[in-house]
């Protein structure tokens, strides 16, 4: 049974893998996006449970892809990363809803145990 649906929102190929294959070890279905329009599109049309967001990402920022993640779903989870003293930019995401947010580089452990609960599904 799946544990809920996971998008992962990073321009770095290699912290999207990173995460990819922590989260699907651990049982959720993941997909990733390296930029705001893939994950718009997987947002409309996969409807994740939870989102983790990088804010700085070339082009649309985590801001902007924030804003209109929750224009196509009102209540999605989103949980942001950010480089060390965005702290501006944590501010106005938590505004916007963010549940968390976690500073680069984050301990692999820390975003598992934030992901188990931000995202609790229900038990069958």
């Amino acid at each position: 049974m799946m544990k809920g649906k996971i998008l992962i929102v990073d321009d770095q190929f290699g912290i999207r893998i990173l995460l990819n294959e922590v989260l699907q070890k651990e049982g959720y279905e993941t997909h990733q996006a390296a930029n705001g329009i893939q994950a718009l599109d997987i947002v409309t049309n996969h409807s994740p449970d939870l989102v983790l967001l990088d804010m700085k990402i070339p082009g649309m920022d985590g801001i902007e892809i924030l804003k209109r993640m929750k224009v196509i779903d009102k209540d999605i989870r989103v949980i942001i990363m950010t480089a060390y003293g965005e702290l501006d930019m944590i501010q106005e995401a938590k505004d916007l809803g963010a549940l968390t947010h976690f500073a680069k580089p984050f301990d692999i452990d820390d975003i598992r145990s934030a992901v188990k609960k931000y995202l609790p599904i229900p038990q069958q």
